[in-house]
C-alpha cells in the first residue's frame, strides 16, 4: 500500500483558496473512481511550520501513471487544475510505502 502525498506551495495569502480548489479537484478524481478516501491540509500563515502550502495525501495499493492507456481523466478535474495553476509557486508529488503487518 502506497501513500501518496501532492505538496503544493502556494504564492503568499493564496493557501486557503487553493486548499478550497484542490478539495474539490480530489473529489472530482473520487467521484469518477480514480481516487480513494483523501484529505487536504493547509498552513496559510497562521500556525508554525511552512507556510503558503497546500498538501493532499490518499492511499492506493499500486502506482499508477496517469497516461495509462484506458483512462479518461475527469474534465471537472482538469478544469480545476487549470483554475489552481495560476495560485502556485511550485508542486512535488511523494510516494511513501506504507508498513503493513504481513511486512513485518
Amino acid at each position: 500500500m502506497y501513500l501518496i502525498r501532492r505538496i503544493f506551495n502556494t504564492k503568499p495569502g493564496e493557501a486557503r483558496k487553493v486548499a478550497e480548489l484542490v478539495q474539490r479537484q480530489a473529489q472530482a478524481y473520487r467521484d469518477a473512481g480514480q481516487r480513494s478516501e483523501f484529505r487536504v491540509s493547509y498552513n496559510g500563515a497562521t500556525l508554525p511550520g511552512d507556510q503558503n502550502v497546500v498538501i493532499l495525501d490518499w492511499t492506493d495499493d499500486a502506482i499508477k501513471s496517469p497516461y495509462r492507456d484506458g483512462l479518461v481523466l475527469s474534465p471537472e478535474a482538469m478544469a480545476l487544475g487549470a483554475e489552481i495553476r495560476p495560485f502556485l509557486e511550485s508542486q512535488r508529488i511523494e510516494f511513501l510505502e506504507m508498513i503493513s503487518p504481513a511486512k513485518n
